[in-house]
């Protein structure tokens, strides 16, 4: 199974968890699982970070190194996305960039990305992913 750093603009709210367990679901039937921050570090607002750490270098940039892609949802853009795909982009890392369809991707983003991909509903997701691993 391959192993994904998934990033998103999260904002707290039961519709940003379903989000993510919908994109999670697609990617394990495609044979990928994922570790995103505001799940598994953050644990959606209610974990207490130890004093003085850092999301993105403390915990983000050493979980993306353990990861064999970085898949961007960027339906909806943020500063933290474009950080973080830099990142990836500097140590070799692939980027797959998803957003819904009609969604207005950043040509900087673009340039990043190994691929680009529309969608309208999760399940598109898991079809071109199993391309994607196979």
């Amino acid at each position: 199974m391959k192993k994904a750093f998934m990033s998103l603009k999260f904002h707290d709210g039961k519709e940003d968890k379903k989000k993510i367990d919908d994109l999670t679901n697609a990617l394990l039937e495609a044979g990928i699982q994922n570790v995103v921050m505001a799940r598994d570090v953050e644990k959606y607002g209610e974990a207490v970070l130890p004093e003085g750490a850092k999301l993105m270098p403390d915990y983000a940039f050493p979980a993306m190194k353990q990861c064999d892609m970085l898949i961007v949802e960027f339906s909806e853009k943020g500063v933290g996305l474009g950080i973080g795909a830099g990142y990836a982009y500097a140590i070799g890392l692939p980027i797959y960039v998803i957003a819904k369809t009609g969604s207005d991707i950043s040509l900087t983003i673009q340039n990043l990305a190994k691929e680009v991909i529309f969608y309208d509903n999760e399940i598109e997701l898991t079809e071109k992913f199993k391309k994607i691993v196979n």
